[in-house]
C-alpha cells in the first residue's frame, strides 16, 4: 500500500530474493575500520546463516584475487558451498562482469540482497547498477565495511538516494522470517549464534519449554 510521498513498503520475500556477497577477500578486510575485526566477521558470517537458513540462492564474487585483494574468506564458501561462484579477472564495478551479472540473473530473483567490501566502491558501484537495471536491491551495512565511519555514511547516502534500501543483518532475518510460528527454535538459534545475549533468550525458553 502506498504511503505519504510515494513510498511503498517493499518486503522482502523468500520467494524473490537473492543474497550477493562482492569481495569479502582475506586482503580487503583489512582495509574495513568502521567495524571492530571479529564483529564483522560475526555480521558477515550471520548473514550467510541467514541465506542458508531460508534457502535464498546466493552468489559470490572476488576481484584480483591473485593481487593483493586476496582470496574470498574461506568460511563463506564453507557456508554457501552451492552458491555460484565468480572470480572475477578485474573489474573493480562487478556488474561490468558478464559472468557475475549471469549468475544474479540465473538467480531468478529481483530483489538483491548485498554486502561487500569496500562499502563506496565494490558494494556502491553494483548497487547502482543493479538499481538501474530494475533491481530491489537492499544493503546490508553492517555486513559491508570501509575505511572510516564517513566514508560509510556518504556511500550510503549515496545509494539510499538512488532508491537502495538500507538494512542489517538482523533486519533482514526478521523481514524474510515475517513470523515467528515459522520455526521458533530455527531463527532463535540462529539469532543466538550471533548475538550472544539473545543466546540468554534461547536458553530461557528452552528451560520454560522443558517445564510445560
Amino acid at each position: 500500500m502506498s504511503a505519504q510521498n510515494g513510498f511503498t513498503y517493499k518486503r522482502l520475500s523468500i520467494d524473490d530474493a537473492a543474497a550477493l556477497f562482492i569481495d569479502h577477500q582475506t586482503g580487503l578486510i583489512s582495509l574495513v575500520q568502521d567495524f571492530g575485526p571479529d564483529q564483522f566477521k560475526n555480521n558477515v558470517l550471520a548473514l550467510a546463516d541467514c541465506a542458508k537458513y531460508f534457502g535464498l540462492p546466493s552468489v559470490l564474487t572476488t576481484s584480483f584475487e591473485d593481487g593483493p585483494n586476496g582470496p574470498l574468506v574461506s568460511e563463506l564458501r564453507e557456508t554457501l558451498p552451492d552458491a555460484a561462484y565468480v572470480p572475477r579477472p578485474g573489474n573493480i564495478n562487478a556488474w561490468d562482469n558478464e559472468d557475475f551479472v549471469r549468475a544474479v540473473e540465473r538467480t531468478g530473483r529481483r530483489q538483491l540482497i548485498v554486502a561487500g567490501v569496500v562499502t563506496d566502491v565494490c558494494v556502491t558501484f553494483p548497487v547502482l547498477s543493479a538499481l538501474e537495471a530494475g533491481y530491489e536491491v537492499f544493503v546490508v551495512t553492517d555486513a559491508s565495511g570501509t575505511f572510516t565511519g564517513q566514508v560509510r555514511d556518504a556511500a550510503l547516502t549515496r545509494m539510499a538516494h538512488a532508491g537502495a534500501q538500507l538494512v542489517n543483518w538482523f533486519s533482514v532475518a526478521c523481514e524474510l522470517q515475517r513470523d515467528w510460528r515459522r520455526d521458533i527454535e530455527g531463527l532463535g538459534n540462529l539469532l543466538a549464534e550471533h548475538i550472544p545475549n539473545y543466546r540468554n533468550l534461547m536458553v530461557s525458553y528452552a528451560a520454560i519449554k522443558g517445564k510445560s
